[in-house]
């Protein structure tokens, strides 16, 4: 399988890491293998983080379910904690400094919004989008200085994503400078609930609507 731009090589030291440890609650089922368009959302997300990083991993507690993609897994060190808990898994598992972490069930992440995001790492523990003054923790850069603070949360029973952001150095890309390059914010969509999914389909359907027309008035 062809991976990545011919003209743009792989990010060898920065890890793609994939966090497929939720229960899925709120969607009734495991979300990871909900297909959009015919393809599961794991697969999605793989074959956007693929496309970026030479190493990727997954991070879930079922890793049968996950076997057939052939990338390496780890399961939670700690269960029970949430994302907080994945990406302190996903730290203590890579091989490079940094981890690009994204949840499974985003399936319109924007590549070229994940590499400007590598690019504006330097001299910094995190990179975090934040939107209308809400972080996206989940579509983050984590460097492996983050554990430590990331370890005191978890050993004190709290497990709030960016309660440990004030401790370590935070780049925001903000809401401007992503609309650059994502003007519809689509990376952040991500799909909860079943309802979601069918809203979700509703604007792939009118987004190919609206091409349509404008194919049809430049000829």
């Amino acid at each position: 399988m062809k991976r990545g731009n011919k003209d743009e090589p792989l990010i060898k030291d920065v890890t793609g890491v994939i966090l497929a440890g939720g229960k899925s609650s709120r969607y009734g089922k495991n979300k990871s293998f909900v297909k959009v368009n015919g393809i599961p959302l794991i697969e999605r997300v793989i074959r956007e983080m693929k496309d970026v990083f030479q190493d990727v991993i997954i991070i879930t507690n079922t890793p049968n379910e996950y076997a057939y993609l052939t990338f390496p897994m780890f399961e939670d060190l700690i269960k029970g904690l949430g994302p907080l808990g994945g990406i302190y898994t996903g730290l203590k598992s890579l091989q490079t400094r940094t981890g690009f972490f994204v949840a499974c069930d985003m399936p319109t992440i924007n590549q070229k919004l994940i590499k400007y995001m590598v690019r504006n790492r330097y001299d910094h523990d995190i990179v975090v989008p934040r939107i209308a003054g809400r972080l996206e923790p989940l579509c983050a850069l984590y460097g492996q200085s983050c554990l430590p603070p990331i370890k005191r949360l978890l050993d004190a029973g709290q497990y709030q994503v960016f309660s440990f952001f004030d401790e370590v150095s935070v780049r925001y890309i903000e809401e401007e400078e992503i609309r650059r390059i994502d003007s519809g914010l689509r990376t952040f969509f991500n799909i909860n609930r079943p309802e979601e999914l069918n809203q979700f389909h509703e604007a792939l359907r009118q987004e190919r609507e609206r091409r349509k027309g404008e194919r049809k008035d430049v000829h």
